[in-house]
């Protein structure tokens, strides 16, 4: 079963930072095409530019090379206006994407900061995203 995602950059820089986490399991399923990832090139752009500040401590070769992984893993959607009220104006980008996924499919929004979205039962945490994945594959057998 494949799953659609939208992928928060702090999944992102989470997963880089220690591959062997929840949010680098995350990482692990959209490169294995368990999970693709849904974005548009604001949100790709914010992956790049985060990734790329100093304090994280990445190379500009190692954050290209996984940026171009997962760009060509990923389906590009336009956004779909939303009239809800955000913590951060940056996250509304990422909800307006799986807001415009779930008009085609079943998608989720992946984030380690769950309190800067509506609550929906398709905003959920790397750990809830791995349960929903983990319960799927036991009905699928």
């Amino acid at each position: 079963m494949n799953y659609y995602a939208v992928i928060d950059t702090n999944v992102i820089v989470s997963s880089m930072l220690k591959r062997d986490s929840i949010p680098g399991m995350i990482l692990d399923l959209i490169m294995s095409g368990t999970i693709t990832p849904l974005l548009n090139e604001e949100i790709f752009d914010e992956y790049s530019q985060v990734l790329l500040r100093n304090k994280f401590g990445f190379n500009e070769k190692e954050v290209s090379q996984a940026l171009n992984e997962l760009k060509a893993k990923s389906i590009y959607l336009d956004r779909e206006h939303t009239i809800e009220q955000f913590i951060d104006e940056d996250d509304i980008v990422f909800y307006e994407i799986v807001m415009s996924a779930r008009k085609q499919m079943d998608a989720y929004l992946v984030t380690g900061n769950i309190k800067h979205f509506p609550i929906k039962n398709f905003v959920v945490t790397p750990r809830e995203m791995l349960d929903i994945i983990s319960k799927n594959l036991l009905i699928d057998l």
